[in-house]
């Protein structure tokens, strides 16, 4: 099988926001208690930090992680999680059916934040809570003269402002399950007087306001209609969240999924677009995909846990050598729609149906899934160059077009790179060719594969052994020329020079 990808420096998507690696910690599970924080564990630090996850976390860089939820979001008073550990209450998430201790609350994530590198994406609670509660946060945060809010901070032990600049109105306020649950009048209205009042205590602040939960609920379409013709002038971003899985077991039709994501992301800009012809703004709204993954592999397991635990293992998704394929499609598609989307959150980061997991006795290792968003993540910075594919397609239930070849390209001037990612979705081996137009490639510095593996094979805390290979499997003339092995996950780098 033959395919080609024709890129030219003339032609691009957009710069590519780094935001756009971002990941997600929620209260819930492991993600917290014995994922970023195990005080008895050997690796921990002085804060009890897990230093393992630190390192695995910092091999993601990622510069963006939204917090503390999600579900846990819409019943979470943030006043919890400050002051003295030993006089914090324990509180009920009715979310997840589980105890909250408090003992990491704003604080013990912001230093983790520091360690990690990372920036914190907040949220504030608009189920049971409002206005009142979202401001003050701000206040508490980011305002840095003589306050109640800010005087109260500096007693906790931070006398500089965190100076949170990206924060999301409340969590899936469409969902009939949400805490606080909301009709899209009831959010529209309550999301604009709060994003008002935040930005009145600071007017730098970047805001992300709730689209629909996934794609096929009831009301996506009119939900972001009604929301945004309350909201467009008072926000940055609209969210989009949505999973993925393959619970039918019919490898073709999962892999073309992506395919999905890329008609959701071009359905919501029509929409963000058509409010502002509407009421003929000048501000375009961009999009924040703030939850996206793979999640089907726990469910059964999650019905039989027990209520009113603290920190009950919940959506440990054990990743396997097909999921990291389809994440790899997914990111592509990210960075197909990087002029729009400029916030993607990885959900979750530990445990919660992420790339890092934790035994409490033992180690952290790296899920199938962690290997393509690594290295889109280091490699996929700079400018996204519009792809034109030629391709075979195939058919399935739910698609009918579906190119055997996903791929995207990258040039980082920084870096003086060329970054190629690519899926081979076929089960045959595919000579991929890339044409430069009027880009010179001196060299291939790396072509990387993850290939080879049996479908439903994982990663375990004892065997990394899906990950990325070097192959020489390639030749240089006026362009590229690759051999994707069959089921395939590949980047191919190249050092530029002069034409």
């Amino acid at each position: 099988m033959k395919a080609r990808l024709k890129v030219d420096k003339n032609f691009s998507i957009s710069e590519v926001d780094p935001r756009l690696y971002g990941s997600f910690i929620e209260h819930m599970g492991r993600a917290v208690y014995e994922g970023i924080y195990q005080p008895n564990h050997p690796t921990a630090d002085e804060d009890g930090f897990r230093k393992d996850v630190l390192n695995l976390v910092n091999e993601l860089n990622i510069p963006l992680v939204r917090y503390p939820g999600g579900n846990f979001l819409s019943g979470y008073n943030w006043e919890d999680g400050i002051g003295p550990v030993s006089e914090r209450p324990k509180r009920l998430d009715l979310a997840w059916r589980t105890v909250e201790t408090n003992e990491i609350g704003l604080h013990e994530f912001y230093k983790w934040s520091q360690k990690a590198g990372t920036e914190i994406n907040m949220a504030v609670n608009l189920g049971t809570r409002g206005i009142d509660a979202a401001r003050n946060l701000v206040e508490y945060c980011n305002f840095d003269g003589d306050s109640y809010w800010s005087n109260l901070r500096k007693s906790n032990g931070l006398e500089s402002p965190i100076n949170v600049k990206t924060w999301c109105l409340g969590n899936e306020m469409d969902g009939p399950w949400q805490i606080g649950h909301k009709t899209a009048e009831e959010y529209g209205r309550l999301a604009a007087e709060t994003a008002k009042a935040m930005k009145l205590v600071d007017d730098s602040l970047e805001l992300v306001v709730c689209g629909s939960s996934h794609s096929h609920m009831p009301t996506f379409g009119d939900w972001e209609m009604t929301v945004l013709e309350h909201t467009y002038e008072y926000v940055d971003y609209l969210s989009l969240h949505q999973y993925y899985g393959n619970q039918e077991d019919n490898l073709e039709n999962y892999l073309a999924r992506s395919l999905d994501m890329d008609g959701f992301i071009t359905g919501v800009i029509a929409i963000c677009d058509a409010v502002k012809a509407k009421k003929h703004s000048k501000k375009t709204i961009n999009l924040s995909f703030d939850e996206w993954n793979i999640w089907y592999h726990s469910n059964d397991h999650d019905e039989k846990v027990k209520p009113w635990q603290v920190a009950p293992p919940l959506l440990e998704d054990h990743y396997n050598f097909e999921d990291m394929l389809l994440l790899g499609c997914l990111l592509i598609t990210l960075l197909k729609h990087s002029n729009r989307v400029k916030i993607a959150c990885l959900a979750q980061l530990v445990n919660v149906i992420a790339p890092i997991m934790t035994n409490p006795n033992g180690d952290a290792w790296r899920q199938t899934i962690f290997f393509p968003f690594m290295q889109v993540s280091n490699y996929g910075r700079g400018t996204v160059l519009q792809p034109l594919v030629e391709s075979e397609t195939y058919a399935t239930k739910d698609f009918e077009k579906v190119p055997y070849l996903e791929t995207i390209a990258v040039v980082n001037e920084e870096q003086n790179e060329l970054v190629i990612f690519a899926v081979n979705r076929a089960k045959e081996i595919m000579d991929f060719r890339i044409e430069l137009g009027e880009l010179a490639v001196e060299d291939v510095v790396e072509f990387s594969q993850i290939s080879g593996a049996e479908i439903k094979e994982v990663n375990t805390e004892k065997s990394e052994r899906i990950r990325p290979v070097t192959s020489q499997e390639f030749t240089l003339d006026t362009g590229v020329n690759c051999r994707l092995q069959p089921l395939s996950w590949n980047m191919v780098r190249c050092s530029l020079g002069k034409k």
